[in-house]
């Protein structure tokens, strides 16, 4: 892959500088010092102990290749160059990864060596420090290196940025060419889907829809979502590079569907699962794996990034056998094709993201809007078990909805806690966006004992403390069709509050019917309910499919 070149500007201030120095001396500009440093011409330059790296052409950062490095044994997939430099010079050392842990980090520099490095990654990341030279230092040694036991490390478009060192430099890179073959490969109500050829050199590309950048992509696919039903757009397509952007690509047009009725397309009782993006132990699944009877299917999880309340996702690639990021996004458009919504899903017990401003709420709703603009999501499920700021989360859904549009699917899945009040923030936030809310599937597992509506006691694992706590959403002011019954697929999938489908099929029998209530009974039915969900589709598959082979014709069988 080839380096970014340089900023124009800075070769202009370089000249200008020249132009006032006195006769006899020289100033040059600051160049990347290292060779093959996008490894287009396989290891040339770089030397991997025990045979340990290679070059592959997916993943790459930039170009067409990437360095692939192995730790095995007592090796940790040691690649070294060494670089010519200048002494007593200031150098900014930095490097793409991916993959297993990763270090990068120089030696023999005559003053201090220096090293960074970062945990296992499913997409790119930059590290990058810097170093100075002794003063007799003419060389150095720059090495990669992974870890032992640990996965394969990939490394790509290395820098040592700084004074000539006198060595050469790898050539810039030219600008791409326009893509080709761009075609419409799939199309809903609410969005088009796009595919085109690869095009040599580029980094990623650009689509524009009716002459406007509407996202940026590294692959060769994108969705474009949040359109208006019944009509026609123009697409075009740009590659780009460090060098610059492409002439657009020929154009293609795309119709979104007629839509059968207003709103979201979903069964009046629905059944929502949530995806494992990651392996701990539950069956590993594609999202083409899961089980026909889910209606929402989660996926869980969306990353926070280093922007306040911004989110992005990583596919586990390695986690989920080689599945890859164009196979998943295929698998999302088959999903939606037989009826399904695919959602990305944000929180999850470990979840870091904070809305808890106008800022971070105004980069909530533009990055998962890009989300599902990249992958095609239909919607967002906020799963924030770590609390949430009502006034900056509803906010950030507001202008979230004003942007995909009404075919927006919103889900929650707060803890029981959580809608214990309509005070609290979580219940608060629920009612705030109830002209755009989809369902509200709490936890009715790791809990503890909690009030029903009734203002009496009910402990997890009974009907009675599905039937009683659900009571309090139906009546504190959510329309029976947002509220659903969110419980564990099997006694692995939580803690503790796991029952059988057949508890869960009484307790909607119960609220939809009157029929098999425990000692609670409500003092009127909601047929309208939205149904149940669980966690997780994996750990179903890993019970033999028990909870989505009962639940799931429950469900679709209520009134």
């Amino acid at each position: 892959m080839s380096i970014r070149s340089r900023f124009r500007v800075g070769a202009v201030t370089a000249a200008l500088a020249l132009a006032f120095l006195p006769a006899g001396q020289a100033s040059a500009a600051d160049v990347n010092n290292a060779k093959n440093a996008g490894f287009e011409s396989g290891l040339s330059n770089w030397t991997c102990s025990a045979n340990s790296g290679t070059t592959v052409s997916a993943p790459v950062h930039g170009g067409s290749t990437a360095l692939k490095a192995t730790p095995a044994g007592q090796d940790n997939a040691r690649c070294t160059q060494a670089v010519a430099v200048q002494p007593n010079s200031t150098y900014t050392l930095s490097a793409w990864v991916q993959g297993g842990y990763t270090y990068l980090g120089v030696t023999g520099t005559g003053t201090t060596d220096v090293s960074t490095w970062t945990p296992d990654s499913t997409a790119w990341k930059q590290l990058s420090t810097t170093f100075t030279t002794g003063a007799s230092t003419t060389s150095v040694t720059v090495y990669t290196h992974g870890w032992y036991g640990q996965a394969a490390y990939h490394a790509d478009d290395v820098s040592v940025y700084g004074p000539d060192g006198g060595g050469g430099t790898d050539p810039s890179p030219t600008i791409p060419g326009a893509p080709s073959g761009l075609s419409v490969s799939g199309t809903t109500s609410s969005s088009i889907s796009l595919a085109w050829n690869t095009v040599s050199g580029a980094s990623g590309y650009h689509v524009y829809r009716d002459g406007t950048k509407v996202t940026a992509v590294t692959g060769t696919s994108a969705t474009v979502t949040g359109l208006a039903a019944s009509t026609s757009y123009s697409f075009q397509v740009t590659a780009t590079n460090a060098a610059g952007e492409s002439a657009k690509s020929a154009a293609v047009t795309g119709t979104t569907n007629t839509p059968t009725g207003p709103g979201p397309a979903l069964p009046k009782h629905a059944v929502t699962g949530y995806w494992q993006n990651f392996n701990n132990g539950a069956t590993v699944q594609k999202l083409a794996d899961v089980q026909a009877p889910y209606d929402i299917i989660a996926v869980a999880f969306a990353d926070a990034t280093s922007t306040p309340g911004a989110v992005t996702f990583n596919l586990d690639s390695a986690g989920l056998g080689g599945y890859t990021v164009d196979q998943f996004k295929a698998d999302i458009r088959a999903k939606q094709s037989a009826g399904k919504k695919v959602i990305v899903s944000v929180g999850g017990e470990r979840g870091t993201v904070a809305v808890n401003d106008a800022a971070s709420a105004t980069n909530f709703a533009n990055s998962v809007y890009s989300l599902m603009q990249t992958y095609g999501f239909d919607g967002v499920d906020i799963d924030l078990e770590n609390g949430l700021n009502a006034t900056y989360m509803t906010q950030a859904l507001r202008s979230l909805s004003a942007k995909a549009g009404s075919s927006l699917i919103i889900t929650m899945a707060p803890q029981t806690i959580d809608m214990q009040s309509t005070s609290n923030s979580y219940f608060q936030t629920a009612l705030n966006i109830k002209d755009i809310l989809t369902v509200v599937n709490m936890q009715y597992y790791n809990s503890g004992s909690m009030l029903g509506c009734d203002g009496k006691v009910y402990s997890q694992g009974s009907v009675d403390f599905l039937t009683a706590l659900a009571c309090i959403q139906l009546e504190g002011g959510l329309a029976p069709s947002q509220v659903g019954l969110g419980l564990p697929a099997s006694t692995r999938g939580a803690g503790s509050g796991y029952v059988s489908p057949s508890v869960v099929n009484n307790a909607l029998d119960c609220l939809t019917k009157g029929t098999n209530c425990g000692s609670f009974k409500p003092s009127r039915t909601y047929p309208d309910l939205r149904g149940a969900m669980t966690w997780s589709t994996n750990w179903d598959a890993t019970a033999g499919n028990a909870w989505s082979g009962a639940v799931g014709p429950h469900v679709h069988g209520l009134p």
